[in-house]
């Protein structure tokens, strides 16, 4: 599942932050991005109308599917993941940090995260070895792969779509959207749209019930029809399973998204507050803070390699 379903499982965003005064036009039959995107069923409105509940669930639904498309074109791509992950103490203080950077490689479909540097300094000769064999070890469990295990692999991933699908419908019943207005974001308009959870909500799906204990907001591009930004904040105590997990009021997830070589819309920033209690640990607080950058389409017709081979020039 893509992080925009994912954290839609959370909720949409923080209803409290960045109101606007503008209220954008509805989305019509008419519209350039209606035309360009296939949402057919949401009527015309007067300029000023704010969107209505079920434009927005439609609109929720066609971002979410474009999200899934977003997702199988990413792993077309290369890139760069850095990640700055800080301990807390109760006051809120750090403790300590830890900076990793990752080379995103693609390898027979498959998305795989390959560590060059450890607190902004590169690996030791031990370190990249065993990195290098936690690559080759996936290169050689694809390219051994049989035609029942490919098979298998592709239901998995089906299945995974279909879930996430099911999961766009539930979060659709899940919260009263209310449209907040437009932000430019980028130089490109996007619609902000809040969520709270709605009083009576009965899940269908497997930890739905969580869901009425997140809120916030999203920033839709209104030309693509894209995630361009998400807000999520906890509003009370969960835990998972029995002292799997438990996270705390005002835990807070971050997004940010950018439009790639004019065809894809990828992760640009993350960044996240939890403030909760693994197993039968003592209590952690992290701050993380991940930024993606140097997208790369990985050519089709590039031969895998082992680690010890020389790869063709891209």
């Amino acid at each position: 599942m893509r992080i925009w379903l994912f954290l839609s499982v959370l909720c949409l965003a923080h209803a409290s932050l960045f109101a606007q005064d503008r209220v954008s036009p509805a989305l019509s039959e008419d519209s350039a991005s209606a035309r360009a995107t296939g949402v057919k069923s949401i009527s015309a409105a007067p300029a000023d109308a704010p969107l209505t509940q079920d434009q927005i669930k439609q609109l929720i639904a066609k971002v979410a599917e474009n999200d899934i498309e977003n997702d199988k074109k990413q792993r077309d791509y290369t890139y760069v993941e850095r990640e700055v992950e800080k301990m807390l103490n109760g006051k809120g203080q750090t403790k300590s940090t830890e900076t990793k950077t990752y080379e995103i490689l693609e390898i027979y479909g498959e998305q795989v995260q390959r560590m060059t540097e450890k607190n902004d300094k590169p690996l030791s000769a031990k370190e990249v070895a065993k990195e290098d064999e936690k690559v080759q070890k996936i290169i050689d469990k694809r390219k051994n792969e049989s035609e029942k295990e490919r098979e298998k692999r592709l239901r998995a991933e089906d299945k995974d779509r279909e879930e996430s699908r099911e999961w766009v419908r539930e979060i659709g019943d899940a919260y009263n959207f209310s449209l907040i207005g437009t932000e430019n974001l980028s130089g490109r308009e996007a619609w902000v749209i809040a969520a709270e959870p709605r009083p009576g909500f009965v899940p269908h799906l497997k930890y739905a019930n969580y869901l009425s204990k997140f809120h916030g907001r999203v920033w839709i591009d209104k030309k693509d029809l894209q995630l361009a930004k998400m807000d999520v904040e906890c509003l009370d105590t969960i835990s998972w399973g029995l002292f799997l997990a438990r996270f705390h009021k005002g835990s807070r997830v971050m997004l940010e998204q950018t439009r790639v070589n004019d065809e894809v819309w990828l992760p640009q920033h993350l960044t996240f507050n939890i403030d909760g209690r693994l197993a039968l640990l003592k209590g952690f607080n992290i701050d993380d803070d991940q930024t993606f950058r140097d997208y790369k389409k990985f050519r089709t017709d590039t031969k895998i390699v082992g680690m010890g081979e020389v790869q063709p020039e891209k």
